[in-house]
């Protein structure tokens, strides 16, 4: 055709118009060209990602790392700050379940019981044999005043007992228990065995907790003096600081590897001494010295140990400490003596403020804060609790006595009952 426009075969009109095709013919080719070489081919599915290709990396967030578990400070710091001054207060006082249910003899705990604890969740509760009955009375007893303890403020309570053995036995030797009494302490330390007095506590601990008591108030830590007139005589492992101290120290293992709190008492001893504090004052003229090469020696042994309580009895010590104050309300006997020369770190608590010896010196209402005020953690069985709650209630607002003063004692009793339930 080319051929023929150029001879001036074909029509003008007809050359031109095969010219423009020509041209538009050509001009597609570069354009579809150039798009080939800018793209890739489309496949069926747009969406599709090509396997073989690379991925980019995942986006999902590794997970967080776990918070370090708390510590047991910090536990208890956190169960402390959650109570208000009354139940910080009641954590202070172990008492019998009369003193809270105002029952003439407890022997079951139910809706009393549960009232009682809901308006004073007291630190624990002391058992004597009048209320123990059988072992499944007894197990059911103390499972119903743990848990409306823990319904009541979220801690458990101290469950105590004075189960040394022998003379002082609510359990062993009950005719509603069929379980044989220890025997006395006198007979064991008459083995100069301390494996002996282990295997005796391990015993006694072994068949608390199976009742469910996590506190007992032993070993007796008291040296005692003439045998035939001590009153201590029978309950004491004898007459020697260094064996008393052996078959203290092991009866303190004993204990822990059973799994109960045990208590060293009477600090800073009451064997050998004249008179019964449950009647009246007991006065030694012994002087601190004198004290430390005799009395002392059980307790530092048990401290030694890692005993978790010790317990301050009633006795009087003017040349010892300066005045006529119980020891169990006497700064000088448990700041400065106990918790300063001694270095104990665990809990205090007072024996009985029901006795004579502090009855005679001053009024319920008194005897709690003065308890605290001498470095007492826990106060036991005040003749009238309910005034001797009021009483240091009233006491912290007045400023005669700190919360801060309070709360270290909390800590400390939230932090025992804390690792009693780890163990």
């Amino acid at each position: 055709m080319y051929g023929l426009i150029a001879q001036g075969k074909v029509p003008r009109t007809l050359a031109v118009t095969t010219l423009a095709l020509t041209a538009l013919i050509l001009l597609a080719g570069c354009v579809a060209s150039a798009a080939n070489e800018d793209s890739e081919p489309a496949t069926e599915f747009d969406n599709v990602e090509d396997p073989h290709q690379p991925q980019p990396p995942s986006t999902v967030p590794a997970p967080a790392a776990p918070k370090p578990a708390l510590t047991l400070d910090e536990r208890a710091a956190e169960k402390a700050a959650a109570l208000t001054l009354e139940q910080k207060v009641a954590q202070l006082f172990v008492v019998t379940p009369e003193a809270i249910t105002e029952v003439g003899t407890a022997t079951q705990a139910g809706e009393a019981t549960k009232e009682a604890l809901a308006a004073y969740p007291v630190g624990g509760l002391v058992y004597f044999k009048k209320n123990l009955l059988s072992a499944d009375q007894t197990r059911e007893m103390i499972a119903n005043s743990q848990t409306y303890a823990q319904d009541a403020c979220g801690l458990p309570l101290l469950v105590g007992v004075d189960e040394e053995g022998g003379t002082v036995s609510r359990i062993g030797g009950n005719p509603g228990f069929a379980i044989p009494n220890v025997g006395n302490m006198a007979d064991v330390g008459a083995t100069n065995d301390p494996t002996q007095a282990q295997a005796v506590a391990q015993t006694i601990g072994g068949y608390l907790c199976d009742l469910g008591f996590n506190l007992n108030f032993a070993p007796d830590s008291d040296i005692c003096g003439n045998p035939a007139t001590d009153v201590m005589a029978l309950r004491s492992f004898g007459t020697d600081p260094a064996l008393v101290s052996d078959m203290v120290s092991a009866q303190v293992k004993g204990f822990a590897n059973a799994g109960v709190l045990c208590c060293a008492k009477h600090f800073p001893g009451i064997g050998g001494m004249t008179g019964d504090s449950h009647e009246g004052a007991i006065v030694t003229q012994n002087t601190l010295d004198e004290l430390r090469i005799g009395e002392l020696a059980p307790f530092e042994a048990a401290i030694e140990a890692d005993v978790p309580m010790v317990m301050v009895g009633h006795l009087t010590a003017p040349n010892a400490f300066g005045n006529d104050v119980p020891a169990s309300l006497n700064p000088a006997a448990v700041t400065d003596l106990l918790r300063g020369e001694l270095g104990f770190q665990g809990l205090v608590i007072t024996d009985s403020l029901s006795m004579g010896a502090v009855g005679d010196f001053c009024t319920p209402d008194q005897a709690g804060v003065m308890a605290l005020l001498a470095g007492a953690d826990l106060v036991l069985m005040p003749e009238d609790f309910a005034s001797a709650y009021r009483g240091v209630l009233d006491a912290v607002c007045a400023g005669t006595l700190s919360e801060d003063r309070i709360d270290q004692s909390v800590m400390r009793i939230v932090k025992a009952k804390l690792a009693l339930d780890e163990s």
